[in-house]
């Protein structure tokens, strides 16, 4: 008689407790890695979207500075009557608001009254420029007989940006414009920084421009913008690539738009006179001394490079001599023919 014998399956032998503290141990430090490795991700991601978020303002305050209220008039401040004016930029795009002087025969007689100067000014300023201080020129050229015509830039409004020259140079052939209705037969641009950045891109979209005074030219360029970045931070290289980025998603235009090597590189057909400091921080002086060297030698353009002046600083350091050259050259300006100046070398 066989036997059904059943051999039981032994149960699993109990984990030694040593190995149970090792296992709960290798867990607790893949956890803590885990952990680390979430903070640090977390921490790079916060670093990313700070440093995106610092270029993106960046991008949004260079399309919106700070701009001053007005604080006088040409008749508070040196006695000239006035009007309050409004016109379009050129293509209607944008609406301006500045001031009509007329001009007086006191001094230049009758001639003078069928010309007019009209002041572009600078990137943060508006009509006033009181860091120059433009009313002392504005007074020069309205003594010499002249008109003048001061006007602020479109994004002096809240609801306009700064485009590099781009909408600029519309609203100030839209003031060439108004000077030639109301009468003018010349018409000279007196520019500053931006504001002369701006004039030679209008100049190479009009014939209506006679001659130009463009004083510490700035123009907006990649490398020109960096410059300007690395007075305020050491930032890196790649920063003024996420600039660029930015600023078309922000404020609607890109730089890329601006003809800054074209600027660079024309041959103008007007006389300017360029004025500039070796110690400008904001606007190399080699963008300058480029810009003339492609002017034709008879073309009765001049350059007055100064060694030891900074952005737009020049006519407080040097007024006698800044008021001597320039209502000098506006005299040539005024004479036909136009003749090169006697001193269109760079000094």
């Amino acid at each position: 008689m066989e036997t059904n014998s059943f051999t039981p399956t032994p149960a699993s032998a109990p984990l030694h407790p040593g190995s149970v503290e090792i296992a709960s141990k290798r867990i607790s430090i893949l956890r803590r890695r885990k952990g680390w490795l979430i903070a640090f991700m977390s921490i790079l991601l916060l670093l990313f979207s700070l440093g995106m978020a610092f270029h993106a303002y960046v991008a949004w305050t260079l399309g919106r500075p700070h701009i001053d209220p007005l604080r006088s008039n040409p008749a508070a401040s040196f006695g000239a009557a006035y009007e309050d004016i409004t016109f379009p930029s050129l293509n209607g795009s944008s609406e301006l608001s500045g001031w009509f002087i007329p001009s007086t025969s006191a001094i230049t007689g009758a001639a003078s009254q069928r010309q007019t100067i009209v002041f572009s000014h600078g990137y943060g300023g508006n009509r006033e420029e009181i860091w120059v201080p433009i009313y002392d020129l504005a007074k020069a050229a309205h003594q010499m007989g002249y008109n003048v015509i001061m006007f602020d830039y479109g994004y002096v409004q809240p609801k306009w940006t700064v485009t590099g020259g781009l909408r600029e140079s519309q609203e100030l052939l839209g003031a060439v414009k108004y000077a030639k209705d109301r009468g003018a037969e010349r018409v000279y641009v007196w520019g500053f920084s931006m504001g002369a950045g701006t004039a030679l891109q209008a100049a190479m979209q009009t014939k209506e421009i006679d001659g130009m005074i463009l004083d510490s030219t700035f123009i907006l360029e990649p490398e020109t913008l960096y410059h300007n970045m690395k007075q305020v931070a050491n930032v890196p290289k790649f920063s003024q690539s996420l600039v660029h980025m930015f600023f078309p998603l922000i404020n609607g235009v890109s730089f890329n738009e601006i003809p800054y090597q074209t600027i660079k590189e024309t041959a103008y057909s007007i006389p300017i006179f360029f004025i500039h400091g070796k110690q400008d921080v904001r606007a190399p002086y080699g963008t300058v001394q480029d810009i003339y060297s492609h002017q034709q030698a008879d073309s009765g353009s001049a350059l007055w490079m100064l060694e030891n002046d900074g952005h737009e600083l020049i006519y407080r350091a040097h007024k006698k001599t800044y008021l001597q050259m320039t209502t000098g050259f506006l005299r040539t300006l005024s004479t036909s023919p136009v003749e090169p100046l006697k001193y269109g070398k760079s000094r």
